[in-house]
């Protein structure tokens, strides 16, 4: 089963506690964590995809105009607390496994060395391809 981890990060410490701000000997604890991480997904071949986005700063939300054409917004979104991270997505036996590796994410290292405890949301993914029956 294929489940996409979505890490939240809070919008109200976002330009305070930026990677980029840290210290450089904890950010590269964090950089160690996720590659050891991703690694080990990897060698055990549940890993299927992972992507770090860009801030809030840079996102926009689209939404369909009266005719049809893309209505942009610019971000950040002053009714967010919380913004969209980053994504991992896996291939496991059952959703315990991906409760196992959201935790193992959560954890890793932030400022200080301290585990971030961030938030992930964990979603099976429902896998209906075009042409597939609903």
């Amino acid at each position: 089963m294929k489940y996409m981890l979505l890490m939240q990060f809070p919008l109200s410490s976002w330009r305070t506690d930026l990677i980029t701000l840290w210290p450089q000997e904890d950010a590269a604890r964090h950089m160690d964590y996720l590659a050891r991480m991703r690694a080990d997904l990897e060698q055990a071949g549940e890993l299927v995809d992972t992507q770090g986005l860009t801030g809030p700063e840079a996102a926009t939300e689209v939404r369909a105009g009266a005719d049809g054409s893309p209505a942009v917004t610019d971000g950040p979104f002053a009714e967010s607390k919380e913004f969209l991270a980053g994504y991992l997505i896996v291939d496991v036996e059952n959703v315990q496994r991906a409760h196992e590796i959201a935790a193992r994410w959560s954890h890793g290292p932030g400022r200080g060395g301290k585990p971030g405890n961030w938030p992930v949301q964990v979603r099976q993914m429902l896998g209906f391809r075009h042409g597939d029956d609903a």
